[in-house]
C-alpha cells in the first residue's frame, strides 16, 4: 500500500527528473555529467540515474548522448561544418566516441550521414527533416523491420 508520504515522495523526484532532462535539452553543447547533473536536484548520483531511467527509460548519459546526436544530425544535414566541428560544437570532445555512438544511433557513420543528406533533404522543412531523420536505437526498432 503506498502511503501518501511515499506518493508525495515520488511526484517531487519526477519534477527533480524533469528539470534534469530538461537541463540536458537546454544545455547539451556544454560539460554535463551525471555527478553534476545530480548535484543540481540534490540527488545522489546513482539514484538519479536509476530513477531517469525507470522515468525514461535510458540513463541521463545515453540521455544527453541522443541530443548531442540529433543536433548532430541537423548540422551535417547543413553541409557547411565538418564533421570534426559538429562533434565539438554539439558538446562531444572526442570524435572517436562521437563517431562511434553516431553510427550505432543513426546506422551511418557521421561522414557518410554529411555526404548523403546533404542533397536528399534539401528544400524540405527543418520540421519535418527531424521527425523524418530522429535517429532510433537497434532496440527501439520495431519487430520484424528489416534493416
Amino acid at each position: 500500500m503506498t502511503t501518501s508520504r511515499d506518493s508525495g515522495q515520488r511526484l517531487q523526484d519526477l519534477a527533480r527528473l524533469r528539470r534534469v532532462r530538461d537541463r540536458i535539452d537546454r544545455e547539451y553543447a556544454q560539460p554535463l555529467d551525471v555527478e553534476a547533473l545530480a548535484r543540481g536536484v540534490h540527488m545522489s548520483a546513482g539514484h538519479l540515474s536509476r530513477q531517469f531511467r525507470l522515468a525514461y527509460g535510458e540513463s541521463p548519459y545515453g540521455y544527453l548522448m541522443t541530443r548531442r546526436i540529433e543536433r548532430a544530425m541537423a548540422l551535417l544535414r547543413r553541409g557547411d561544418l565538418s564533421v570534426t566541428e559538429v562533434c565539438f560544437a554539439v558538446g562531444c570532445q572526442s570524435l572517436g566516441t562521437f563517431s562511434t555512438r553516431f553510427t550505432e544511433l543513426v546506422g551511418v557513420p557521421p561522414s557518410t550521414y554529411r555526404r548523403e543528406q546533404a542533397h536528399q533533404m534539401a528544400g524540405v522543412p527543418s520540421c519535418e527533416t527531424t521527425k523524418v531523420t530522429r535517429p532510433v536505437r537497434i532496440r527501439e526498432a520495431p519487430r520484424g523491420a528489416s534493416a
